[in-house]
Protein backbone atom coordinates (compact mmCIF):
# COMPACT_ATOMS: atom_id res chain seq x y z
CA UNK A 1 0.00 0.00 0.00
CA UNK A 2 1.52 3.16 -0.96
CA UNK A 3 1.01 6.18 1.74
CA UNK A 4 1.22 9.80 0.79
CA UNK A 5 0.68 13.50 1.94
CA UNK A 6 -2.04 14.46 -0.12
CA UNK A 7 -2.55 18.34 -0.85
CA UNK A 8 -5.83 18.52 -1.42
CA UNK A 9 -5.34 22.07 -1.88
CA UNK A 10 -5.07 22.54 2.27
CA UNK A 11 -2.87 24.54 4.53
CA UNK A 12 -1.21 23.27 7.16
CA UNK A 13 -3.40 24.96 9.83
CA UNK A 14 -6.71 23.58 8.17
CA UNK A 15 -4.88 19.98 8.23
CA UNK A 16 -4.08 20.71 12.16
CA UNK A 17 -7.86 21.49 12.97
CA UNK A 18 -9.00 19.05 10.80
CA UNK A 19 -6.64 16.72 13.45
CA UNK A 20 -7.10 17.80 16.16
CA UNK A 21 -10.92 17.30 15.06
CA UNK A 22 -10.71 13.91 14.64
CA UNK A 23 -8.21 13.50 17.56
CA UNK A 24 -11.33 14.38 19.59
CA UNK A 25 -12.88 11.75 18.55
CA UNK A 26 -13.63 9.54 21.59
CA UNK A 27 -14.32 5.73 20.97
CA UNK A 28 -15.02 2.76 23.65
CA UNK A 29 -11.90 1.04 21.90
CA UNK A 30 -9.78 4.43 22.56
CA UNK A 31 -11.39 4.69 26.47
CA UNK A 32 -10.31 1.12 27.32
CA UNK A 33 -6.83 1.22 25.59
CA UNK A 34 -5.99 4.16 27.80
CA UNK A 35 -7.60 2.47 30.82
CA UNK A 36 -5.51 -0.81 30.40
CA UNK A 37 -2.35 2.03 29.57
CA UNK A 38 -3.19 3.78 32.98
CA UNK A 39 -3.13 -0.10 34.83
CA UNK A 40 0.60 0.84 35.14
CA UNK A 41 0.45 3.16 37.48
CA UNK A 42 -0.40 -0.12 39.34
CA UNK A 43 3.28 -1.23 39.74
CA UNK A 44 4.20 2.17 41.34
CA UNK A 45 1.39 2.60 43.52
CA UNK A 46 2.18 -0.55 44.86
CA UNK A 47 6.29 -0.35 45.62
CA UNK A 48 5.43 3.10 46.86
CA UNK A 49 2.98 1.45 49.34
CA UNK A 50 4.57 -1.70 50.01
CA UNK A 51 8.15 -0.37 50.93
CA UNK A 52 7.08 1.67 53.96
CA UNK A 53 4.95 -1.27 55.16
CA UNK A 54 7.91 -4.31 55.15
CA UNK A 55 10.09 -1.73 56.77
CA UNK A 56 8.14 -1.84 60.19
CA UNK A 57 8.04 -5.78 59.98
CA UNK A 58 10.42 -7.09 62.81
CA UNK A 59 10.75 -10.58 60.91
CA UNK A 60 12.54 -8.30 57.75
CA UNK A 61 14.24 -6.09 59.99
CA UNK A 62 16.13 -8.84 62.36
CA UNK A 63 16.91 -10.76 58.90
CA UNK A 64 18.45 -7.38 56.86
CA UNK A 65 18.52 -4.91 59.24
CA UNK A 66 19.36 -5.86 62.91
CA UNK A 67 20.38 -2.75 64.20
CA UNK A 68 17.11 -1.18 63.04
CA UNK A 69 15.19 -3.79 65.15
CA UNK A 70 17.25 -3.10 68.26
CA UNK A 71 16.73 0.79 67.97
CA UNK A 72 12.89 0.24 66.81
CA UNK A 73 12.13 -1.25 70.14
CA UNK A 74 14.73 0.92 72.36
CA UNK A 75 12.24 3.25 74.28
CA UNK A 76 15.38 4.94 75.21
CA UNK A 77 16.52 5.70 71.32
CA UNK A 78 15.19 9.63 69.85
CA UNK A 79 11.92 9.40 67.78
CA UNK A 80 13.35 10.36 64.98
CA UNK A 81 16.45 8.13 65.00
CA UNK A 82 14.92 4.49 65.08
CA UNK A 83 14.18 4.08 61.50
CA UNK A 84 18.02 6.32 60.86
CA UNK A 85 20.09 3.38 59.36
CA UNK A 86 21.95 4.16 55.81
CA UNK A 87 21.43 0.54 54.90
CA UNK A 88 17.68 0.40 55.25
CA UNK A 89 17.96 4.19 53.34
CA UNK A 90 19.74 1.93 50.40
CA UNK A 91 17.17 -0.69 50.25
CA UNK A 92 14.48 2.43 50.03
CA UNK A 93 16.30 4.42 47.24
CA UNK A 94 18.38 2.03 45.35
CA UNK A 95 15.04 1.44 43.33
CA UNK A 96 14.33 5.02 42.78
CA UNK A 97 18.04 5.74 41.23
CA UNK A 98 17.94 2.95 39.59
CA UNK A 99 14.84 4.50 37.83
CA UNK A 100 16.76 7.59 37.61
CA UNK A 101 18.82 6.39 35.25
CA UNK A 102 16.91 3.62 33.58
CA UNK A 103 14.33 7.05 32.75
CA UNK A 104 17.26 7.88 30.36
CA UNK A 105 18.06 4.84 28.48
CA UNK A 106 14.34 4.70 28.38
CA UNK A 107 13.68 7.88 26.01
CA UNK A 108 15.86 6.50 23.75
CA UNK A 109 14.37 2.72 23.68
CA UNK A 110 10.78 5.27 23.54
CA UNK A 111 11.95 7.05 20.61
CA UNK A 112 13.23 4.35 18.91
CA UNK A 113 11.04 1.48 19.22
CA UNK A 114 7.70 2.45 20.70
CA UNK A 115 6.43 3.36 23.78
CA UNK A 116 4.47 -0.31 23.99
CA UNK A 117 7.87 -1.98 23.59
CA UNK A 118 9.09 -0.03 26.64
CA UNK A 119 6.34 -0.58 28.86
CA UNK A 120 6.95 -3.91 28.14
CA UNK A 121 10.20 -4.09 29.18
CA UNK A 122 9.31 -2.30 32.11
CA UNK A 123 6.79 -4.97 32.97
CA UNK A 124 9.44 -7.93 32.30
CA UNK A 125 11.73 -6.20 34.67
CA UNK A 126 9.33 -6.07 37.45
CA UNK A 127 8.56 -9.46 37.32
CA UNK A 128 12.29 -10.62 37.65
CA UNK A 129 12.68 -7.93 40.60
CA UNK A 130 9.43 -9.06 42.73
CA UNK A 131 10.44 -12.75 42.12
CA UNK A 132 14.38 -11.98 43.25
CA UNK A 133 13.05 -9.57 46.22
CA UNK A 134 10.49 -12.52 47.32
CA UNK A 135 13.24 -15.11 47.46
CA UNK A 136 16.15 -13.05 48.63
CA UNK A 137 18.56 -14.99 50.97
CA UNK A 138 20.78 -11.82 51.78
CA UNK A 139 21.17 -8.14 51.87
CA UNK A 140 22.85 -8.25 48.23
CA UNK A 141 20.02 -10.33 47.04
CA UNK A 142 17.21 -8.30 48.26
CA UNK A 143 19.24 -4.78 46.32
CA UNK A 144 19.54 -6.48 43.36
CA UNK A 145 15.80 -7.07 43.29
CA UNK A 146 15.06 -3.65 44.00
CA UNK A 147 17.74 -2.39 41.40
CA UNK A 148 15.69 -4.49 39.11
CA UNK A 149 12.55 -3.04 40.07
CA UNK A 150 13.98 0.60 39.95
CA UNK A 151 14.86 -0.26 35.70
CA UNK A 152 11.46 -1.36 35.12
CA UNK A 153 10.12 1.76 37.42
CA UNK A 154 12.11 3.89 35.12
CA UNK A 155 10.71 2.45 31.61
CA UNK A 156 6.90 2.38 32.55
CA UNK A 157 6.85 6.15 34.28
CA UNK A 158 8.77 6.97 31.47
CA UNK A 159 6.64 5.53 28.95
CA UNK A 160 3.30 5.69 30.15
CA UNK A 161 2.25 9.35 30.62
CA UNK A 162 3.32 9.98 27.26
CA UNK A 163 1.40 6.62 25.96
CA UNK A 164 -1.71 8.16 27.81
CA UNK A 165 -1.56 11.53 26.78
CA UNK A 166 -0.92 10.87 22.80
CA UNK A 167 -3.32 8.21 22.55
CA UNK A 168 -6.67 10.51 24.77
CA UNK A 169 -8.69 12.40 22.40
CA UNK A 170 -7.85 15.86 23.68
CA UNK A 171 -11.10 17.39 25.45
CA UNK A 172 -10.87 13.76 27.78
CA UNK A 173 -6.94 13.73 28.49
CA UNK A 174 -6.73 15.40 31.56
CA UNK A 175 -9.62 12.60 32.84
CA UNK A 176 -7.81 9.37 31.58
CA UNK A 177 -4.58 10.71 31.95
CA UNK A 178 -5.31 11.10 35.69
CA UNK A 179 -6.14 7.55 35.53
CA UNK A 180 -2.37 6.95 36.12
CA UNK A 181 -2.49 8.67 39.22
CA UNK A 182 -5.86 7.00 40.34
CA UNK A 183 -3.91 3.55 39.43
CA UNK A 184 -1.16 4.71 41.57
CA UNK A 185 -3.55 4.92 44.82
CA UNK A 186 -5.23 1.52 44.04
CA UNK A 187 -1.48 -0.09 43.37
CA UNK A 188 -0.59 2.13 46.80
CA UNK A 189 -4.11 0.68 48.42
CA UNK A 190 -3.52 -2.76 47.48
CA UNK A 191 0.40 -2.63 49.06
CA UNK A 192 -0.91 -1.23 52.47
CA UNK A 193 -4.02 -4.26 52.51
CA UNK A 194 -0.97 -6.97 51.82
CA UNK A 195 1.33 -5.51 54.19
CA UNK A 196 -1.79 -5.45 57.10
CA UNK A 197 -3.00 -9.25 55.79
CA UNK A 198 1.24 -10.25 56.05
CA UNK A 199 2.28 -7.97 58.57
CA UNK A 200 1.27 -11.45 61.28
CA UNK A 201 2.43 -14.10 59.15
CA UNK A 202 5.46 -14.96 60.76
CA UNK A 203 8.40 -15.34 59.79
CA UNK A 204 8.21 -14.85 55.88
CA UNK A 205 4.80 -12.72 55.55
CA UNK A 206 7.56 -10.16 54.06
CA UNK A 207 8.62 -12.09 51.15
CA UNK A 208 4.62 -12.88 50.15
CA UNK A 209 4.80 -8.44 50.59
CA UNK A 210 7.14 -7.97 48.12
CA UNK A 211 6.86 -10.80 45.59
CA UNK A 212 3.03 -9.79 44.96
CA UNK A 213 4.68 -7.36 42.68
CA UNK A 214 4.57 -10.15 40.36
CA UNK A 215 0.57 -9.63 40.04
CA UNK A 216 0.26 -6.24 38.20
CA UNK A 217 3.46 -6.61 36.61
CA UNK A 218 1.89 -9.55 34.97
CA UNK A 219 -1.28 -7.38 34.11
CA UNK A 220 0.88 -4.67 32.50
CA UNK A 221 3.01 -6.69 30.79
CA UNK A 222 0.14 -9.02 29.21
CA UNK A 223 -1.91 -6.24 28.47
CA UNK A 224 0.78 -4.33 26.33
CA UNK A 225 1.42 -7.70 24.30
CA UNK A 226 -1.65 -7.08 22.78
CA UNK A 227 -1.79 -3.59 22.85
CA UNK A 228 -1.27 -1.41 19.73
CA UNK A 229 1.59 1.22 19.61
CA UNK A 230 1.08 4.64 18.99
CA UNK A 231 0.07 6.06 15.21
CA UNK A 232 2.59 8.99 16.18
CA UNK A 233 5.44 6.48 16.94
CA UNK A 234 4.85 3.96 14.40
CA UNK A 235 4.41 6.81 11.56
CA UNK A 236 8.09 8.16 13.30
CA UNK A 237 9.42 4.76 12.77
CA UNK A 238 8.53 4.30 8.97
CA UNK A 239 5.75 1.51 9.97
CA UNK A 240 2.99 4.04 7.66
CA UNK A 241 1.12 0.87 7.16
CA UNK A 242 0.54 -0.01 10.91
CA UNK A 243 -0.08 3.50 11.63
CA UNK A 244 -3.19 3.94 9.63
CA UNK A 245 -4.27 1.05 10.55
CA UNK A 246 -4.16 1.63 14.34
CA UNK A 247 -5.41 5.25 13.46
CA UNK A 248 -8.34 4.04 11.52
CA UNK A 249 -9.54 1.59 14.41
CA UNK A 250 -8.95 3.98 17.14
CA UNK A 251 -10.99 6.56 15.50
CA UNK A 252 -13.78 3.99 14.59
CA UNK A 253 -13.85 5.28 10.98
CA UNK A 254 -12.11 4.57 7.88
CA UNK A 255 -11.95 8.59 7.04
CA UNK A 256 -8.78 9.58 8.81
CA UNK A 257 -6.57 10.64 6.04
CA UNK A 258 -6.65 14.65 7.29
CA UNK A 259 -5.46 13.34 10.48
CA UNK A 260 -2.56 10.89 8.81
CA UNK A 261 -1.55 13.88 6.86
CA UNK A 262 -0.71 16.14 10.21
CA UNK A 263 0.82 13.18 11.84
CA UNK A 264 3.15 12.56 8.75
CA UNK A 265 3.50 16.48 8.71
CA UNK A 266 4.73 16.18 12.29
CA UNK A 267 7.28 13.61 11.35
CA UNK A 268 8.88 15.24 8.60
CA UNK A 269 9.59 18.32 10.39
CA UNK A 270 10.93 16.13 13.54
CA UNK A 271 13.53 14.41 11.38
CA UNK A 272 14.81 18.07 9.95
CA UNK A 273 15.69 18.62 13.45
CA UNK A 274 19.12 17.96 13.79
CA UNK A 275 19.63 18.81 17.50
CA UNK A 276 16.45 18.45 19.28
CA UNK A 277 17.80 18.75 22.09
CA UNK A 278 19.45 22.18 21.32
CA UNK A 279 16.04 23.41 19.80
CA UNK A 280 14.36 22.80 23.14
CA UNK A 281 16.98 25.28 24.41
CA UNK A 282 15.40 27.98 22.15
CA UNK A 283 13.84 30.83 23.12
CA UNK A 284 10.11 29.92 21.93
CA UNK A 285 10.44 26.74 24.34
CA UNK A 286 11.75 28.81 27.26
CA UNK A 287 8.36 28.79 28.75
CA UNK A 288 7.67 24.89 28.11
CA UNK A 289 11.27 23.69 29.13
CA UNK A 290 10.91 25.30 32.22
CA UNK A 291 7.37 24.03 33.00
CA UNK A 292 9.11 20.74 32.27
CA UNK A 293 12.21 20.83 35.07
CA UNK A 294 10.12 23.29 37.52
CA UNK A 295 6.60 20.77 37.78
CA UNK A 296 7.72 17.54 38.63
CA UNK A 297 10.60 19.17 40.66
CA UNK A 298 8.14 20.95 43.16
CA UNK A 299 5.99 18.07 43.09
CA UNK A 300 8.50 15.97 44.70
CA UNK A 301 10.55 18.51 47.10
CA UNK A 302 7.10 19.03 48.58
CA UNK A 303 7.61 15.38 50.51
CA UNK A 304 4.98 13.34 48.94
CA UNK A 305 7.01 10.36 47.95
CA UNK A 306 8.65 10.28 51.91
CA UNK A 307 5.54 10.57 53.41
CA UNK A 308 3.81 7.84 51.25
CA UNK A 309 7.11 5.42 51.89
CA UNK A 310 7.37 6.32 55.54
CA UNK A 311 3.50 6.44 56.35
CA UNK A 312 3.52 3.56 58.62
CA UNK A 313 6.71 4.00 60.28
CA UNK A 314 5.46 7.70 60.76
CA UNK A 315 2.07 7.06 62.20
CA UNK A 316 3.92 4.48 64.27
CA UNK A 317 6.25 7.72 65.67
CA UNK A 318 2.92 9.23 66.16
CA UNK A 319 1.89 6.57 68.93
CA UNK A 320 0.47 4.09 66.96
CA UNK A 321 0.90 0.23 67.03
CA UNK A 322 2.28 -1.67 63.95
CA UNK A 323 -1.53 -2.96 63.08
CA UNK A 324 -3.21 0.48 63.48
CA UNK A 325 0.27 2.13 61.34
CA UNK A 326 -1.23 -0.26 58.29
CA UNK A 327 -5.09 -0.18 59.11
CA UNK A 328 -4.32 3.88 59.30
CA UNK A 329 -2.22 4.07 56.13
CA UNK A 330 -5.20 1.49 54.37
CA UNK A 331 -8.14 4.23 55.07
CA UNK A 332 -5.87 6.83 53.76
CA UNK A 333 -5.19 4.79 50.58
CA UNK A 334 -9.07 4.41 49.74
CA UNK A 335 -9.93 8.40 50.64
CA UNK A 336 -6.86 9.16 48.12
CA UNK A 337 -8.40 6.83 45.38
CA UNK A 338 -12.25 8.56 45.66
CA UNK A 339 -10.27 12.00 45.72
CA UNK A 340 -8.36 11.80 42.48
CA UNK A 341 -10.87 10.16 40.39
CA UNK A 342 -13.20 13.70 41.92
CA UNK A 343 -9.58 15.62 40.59
CA UNK A 344 -9.77 14.09 36.96
CA UNK A 345 -13.44 15.56 36.47
CA UNK A 346 -12.28 18.68 37.94
CA UNK A 347 -9.20 18.83 35.61
CA UNK A 348 -11.02 19.43 32.58
CA UNK A 349 -13.93 21.62 33.34
CA UNK A 350 -11.79 24.37 35.52
CA UNK A 351 -7.85 23.46 33.64
CA UNK A 352 -5.08 22.75 35.23
CA UNK A 353 -4.07 26.52 36.70
CA UNK A 354 -6.96 26.77 38.29
CA UNK A 355 -6.37 22.65 39.72
CA UNK A 356 -2.86 23.41 40.57
CA UNK A 357 -2.91 26.50 42.90
CA UNK A 358 -5.77 25.13 44.44
CA UNK A 359 -4.38 22.06 45.85
CA UNK A 360 -0.79 23.54 46.37
CA UNK A 361 -2.27 25.89 48.58
CA UNK A 362 -3.96 23.65 50.67
CA UNK A 363 -0.69 20.73 51.09
CA UNK A 364 1.27 24.03 52.14
CA UNK A 365 -1.71 25.01 54.75
CA UNK A 366 -1.60 21.38 56.02
CA UNK A 367 2.27 20.61 56.11
CA UNK A 368 2.67 23.36 57.83
CA UNK A 369 0.25 22.49 60.75
CA UNK A 370 1.67 18.93 60.77
CA UNK A 371 5.39 20.21 61.38
CA UNK A 372 3.82 22.95 63.57
CA UNK A 373 1.73 20.00 65.75
CA UNK A 374 5.37 17.68 65.85
CA UNK A 375 7.46 20.13 66.76
CA UNK A 376 4.82 21.24 69.21
CA UNK A 377 4.00 17.77 71.05
CA UNK A 378 6.49 15.42 69.82
CA UNK A 379 9.79 16.50 69.40
CA UNK A 380 12.34 13.52 70.45
CA UNK A 381 11.09 11.20 73.17
CA UNK A 382 7.56 12.96 73.84
CA UNK A 383 4.74 10.48 73.07
CA UNK A 384 1.54 11.76 71.19
CA UNK A 385 -1.71 11.03 73.15
CA UNK A 386 -4.35 9.22 71.40
CA UNK A 387 -6.33 12.39 70.24
CA UNK A 388 -3.27 14.67 68.92
CA UNK A 389 -2.14 11.45 67.65
CA UNK A 390 -5.65 11.37 65.41
CA UNK A 391 -5.34 14.97 65.28
CA UNK A 392 -1.74 14.27 63.37
CA UNK A 393 -3.03 11.71 61.20
CA UNK A 394 -6.01 14.34 59.79
CA UNK A 395 -3.70 16.54 58.89
CA UNK A 396 -1.35 14.64 56.67
CA UNK A 397 -4.59 12.85 54.95
CA UNK A 398 -5.52 16.55 54.34
CA UNK A 399 -2.17 16.89 52.89
CA UNK A 400 -2.22 13.61 50.42
CA UNK A 401 -5.93 14.18 49.56
CA UNK A 402 -4.72 17.57 48.41
CA UNK A 403 -1.75 15.98 46.40
CA UNK A 404 -4.16 13.35 44.90
CA UNK A 405 -6.91 15.41 43.45
CA UNK A 406 -4.27 18.18 41.89
CA UNK A 407 -0.22 18.37 41.73
CA UNK A 408 -0.25 14.43 41.39
CA UNK A 409 -2.15 14.05 38.34
CA UNK A 410 -1.08 17.54 36.68
CA UNK A 411 2.58 16.52 37.53
CA UNK A 412 2.22 13.50 34.99
CA UNK A 413 -0.08 15.26 32.40
CA UNK A 414 1.39 18.65 31.95
CA UNK A 415 4.71 18.05 30.76
CA UNK A 416 3.10 15.49 28.43
CA UNK A 417 1.12 18.06 26.86
CA UNK A 418 3.09 21.07 25.98
CA UNK A 419 5.35 20.56 24.14
CA UNK A 420 4.52 20.07 19.80
CA UNK A 421 4.38 16.29 18.95
CA UNK A 422 6.66 17.45 16.59
CA UNK A 423 9.55 17.76 19.00
CA UNK A 424 7.98 15.21 21.13
CA UNK A 425 8.36 12.87 18.59
CA UNK A 426 11.86 13.72 18.00
CA UNK A 427 13.19 13.99 21.58
CA UNK A 428 10.96 13.12 23.92
CA UNK A 429 12.38 15.44 25.82
CA UNK A 430 9.65 15.82 28.74
CA UNK A 431 8.76 12.75 30.36
CA UNK A 432 12.77 11.81 31.39
CA UNK A 433 13.07 14.80 33.36
CA UNK A 434 9.72 14.21 35.23
CA UNK A 435 11.16 10.59 35.85
CA UNK A 436 14.35 12.05 37.30
CA UNK A 437 13.01 14.70 39.27
CA UNK A 438 10.72 11.55 40.51
CA UNK A 439 13.55 9.48 41.94
CA UNK A 440 15.89 12.28 42.90
CA UNK A 441 14.69 13.08 46.15
CA UNK A 442 13.71 9.77 47.98
CA UNK A 443 17.36 9.39 49.10
CA UNK A 444 17.59 11.09 52.36
CA UNK A 445 16.30 8.33 55.15
CA UNK A 446 14.15 9.74 58.28
CA UNK A 447 16.27 12.71 59.76
CA UNK A 448 18.78 11.39 61.72
CA UNK A 449 19.69 12.90 65.43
Amino acid sequence: MSLHLESGGSSSSNSKQLYKAGHDKTTAYVVLVCLTAASGGLLFGYDLGISGGVSTMDDFLLKFFPKVYRKKNDAKTDNYCKFDSQLLTLFTSSLYFAGLIASFVASRVTRDYGRRVSILTGGICFLLGSILDGVAQNLWMLLLGRIILGVGLGFTNQAVPLYLSEMAPSRLRGRLTTMFQVAIGLGGTSAFLVNYGTVNIIPWGWRLSLSLAFVPALIITIAFAFLPDLPSSLIQRGHLDDGLMVLKRLRGTPDVQEEFNYLLQATELSKSIQSPWKSILQRQYRPQLIMAFAIPFFQQVTGINIITFYMPILFQTLGFGTNASLYSTIILGVISIGVTAIGALCIDKFGRRKVFFWGGSTMLLFLVLTGALLQWKLKSHNELSTSFGIVGILLILGFVVAFAWSWGPLAWLIPSEIFPLEIRCRSTPVIPVSSAWLFLFTWRSPPSS
